[in-house]
Order: C-alpha cells, then sequence, then structure tokens
C-alpha cells in the first residue's frame, strides 16, 4: 500500500505525475550537466507551491534516489528539521549537480548546524562534499566573517584550487571571488591570486552575464557597488 501524507498525496502519485512530466529533450539538455531528469523546474515548482511545505513527503521523496523526486523535496522540505548525520548522509547521495546545489543552497544554509556542516565537509577528502563545505564557507565570507580567518582561506585556496576536481575548484574560486568583493583589505590578494592561478579564465560566459574568472568578477562586481 502506497504511503500517504497527512494530505492525501502519496509518493506514487507524485512520482507518478513526475514521470508524465518527463520531457525526453530536456533529458538531453540536463544530462549534458549531469543531471540526470526531464522535467521543466518551472513545472517542479508548480507542484512544490501546491504540496506546499511537507516533510515527511519530502523524506520519503529523498528515499527513491530519483533525481526529480529529490528536486522536489528539497523545495517542499522544512530545512531547520534536518539532524546533522542527515544533511551528512544526503550530502554524500546528492551527486546530480542540480540537486548537490539546491540541497546546499535551500536546505543546508538554512539548518542550524550548518556551521558544524561547513567545517567538517570542507575537510572532507570527497572533493564533492568539499564542495558544499566551501560553498558555506562562501556564505560566512559575505554575511557572517566575523572569526573567518580570510587570510587562512585565500593560503589554502592559493596552494590547492589550482589542481582542484572541477566542482570543488569552482566553489573554491567562489570564495574567492567573494572575498575579493565583499573584504577591501584582501582584495589587491585575492586579484593576485585568480590572475596568477587563471582558473576559469577562459571559460565561456554569456552575453550579459558576469565571468567566473575571479579577477573580473570580483572588479565587476565592485564597480557596480561603486555605481549604488
Amino acid at each position: 500500500m502506497a504511503e500517504t501524507t497527512l494530505t492525501g498525496t502519496t509518493v506514487a502519485e507524485v512520482m507518478a505525475e513526475l514521470a508524465e512530466l518527463d520531457d525526453p529533450r530536456a533529458r538531453e539538455v540536463n544530462e549534458r550537466h549531469g543531471d540526470d531528469h526531464g522535467v521543466n523546474l518551472g513545472k517542479l515548482r508548480a507542484i512544490a507551491k501546491r504540496l506546499k511545505t511537507q516533510q515527511d513527503l519530502a523524506r520519503q521523496l529523498w528515499a527513491t534516489d530519483d533525481t526529480a523526486a529529490r528536486l522536489l523535496a528539497l523545495l517542499i522540505c522544512r530545512p531547520k528539521a534536518f539532524e546533522r548525520n542527515e544533511l551528512d548522509v544526503m550530502v554524500r547521495q546528492a551527486r546530480a549537480p542540480k540537486v548537490h546545489n539546491w540541497l546546499v543552497n535551500y536546505v543546508a544554509k538554512k539548518n542550524p548546524h550548518s556551521e558544524e556542516l561547513r567545517l567538517a565537509w570542507s575537510a572532507d577528502p570527497d572533493p564533492v562534499v568539499a564542495s558544499a563545505g566551501w560553498a558555506l564557507t562562501s556564505e560566512r565570507v559575505t554575511k557572517k566573517p566575523g572569526g573567518l580567518d580570510l587570510a587562512g582561506l585565500l593560503d589554502i585556496i592559493e596552494a590547492e584550487m589550482k589542481d582542484a576536481p572541477d566542482r570543488l575548484q569552482w566553489a573554491m574560486n567562489e570564495c574567492l571571488a567573494q572575498i575579493g568583493i565583499a573584504h577591501p583589505e584582501h582584495r589587491r590578494r585575492a586579484l593576485d591570486i585568480g590572475e596568477r592561478l587563471g582558473v576559469l579564465r577562459d571559460y565561456p560566459t554569456s552575453p550579459g552575464c558576469t565571468s567566473p574568472y575571479a579577477p573580473t568578477w570580483i572588479t565587476e562586481m565592485v564597480r557596480r557597488q561603486h555605481d549604488r
């Protein structure tokens, strides 16, 4: 018998709806980025809006190991309701980039255990898990920098970012940029590290978008701050 939530919606019903929305063309595009699902994100958000917050259903959807279901789970969950160990398991299960990104940004950043997780994940030998830790560090760099050793973070970035695996490199690069943008006293060194390492210098950037190459990113965002 299908497991039923308080609103009467079963996991089987949600999975059937997601299956109907699966578009082979969207799946093909998503798979190029490592995301194995074909559900339009706008339609996924519409389902989430209808279901509203349902922590039990979110946990059940996550347990299906289906990428679209996990994305929906992250939209209808209660971020503060997850235990530290539960999120640690989830981040190791979240191999699809979009699921990983949403888990970090929509849930881990809002969870009361975020600082403990930041410290543990940043030092993890798994580069995907470590990238989650660096994403949480970037959040602190911009919003709660008190107590952070920014010079020490720059030391690590300078020593390790060049040869880091893609997703960890991307997260370290974001941290480098955010230090340069938000902390003028470290800006010159952040720019220098970015220029010498050259990480993402040639990354293709769409018209109107800011390059992820740290020196360009820092310079552009600082310019916008001055133009306000």
